[in-house]
């Protein structure tokens, strides 16, 4: 019997994650490597596991993840991303459960992108915002 694979696209800042999941006991691997090997912090892996805390799926799904772009909190965010829309795909297929996932996922907040990202430099400052010191003399 072949696995079914069950694919998501997770953004955050300027990160992007492409998210492979099957079938399995539980193992996640990012860019080749171990989640726990990856990311340096325990909470950036708590967070990426939300979704599936949140649907019960700790052990059922092997995730294999290629991200790039950003730093350790925008990879994370957009893995999470990507999970959750690899597990509303797998619910679409698997349409036997009464209670949906995007229902549970949608109440937690994890199917919304956050679209929050850096803003652009203007001229005359000396970042988005922040004015050059102002001096009366």
């Amino acid at each position: 019997m072949e696995k079914k694979i069950y694919l998501g696209t997770g953004r955050r800042k300027s990160s992007v994650a492409q998210v492979k999941m099957t079938s399995g006991s539980g193992k996640i691997t990012v860019n080749g490597r171990d989640v726990r090997e990856f990311f340096p912090y325990e909470t950036n892996v708590m967070d990426l596991m939300q979704p599936l805390v949140a649907t019960n799926n700790e052990k059922t799904f092997d995730i294999d993840v290629k991200v790039n772009g950003g730093g350790f909190t925008g990879q994370t965010g957009a893995i999470r991303l990507g999970i959750t829309r690899a597990l509303l795909e797998y619910d679409k297929a698997n349409e036997e459960s009464e209670n949906s996932y995007r229902k549970i996922l949608k109440r937690a907040g994890f199917v919304t992108r956050d679209a929050r990202s850096k803003e652009r430099k203007k001229p005359g400052l000396k970042a988005a915002r922040r004015a050059p010191q102002f001096s009366k003399r």
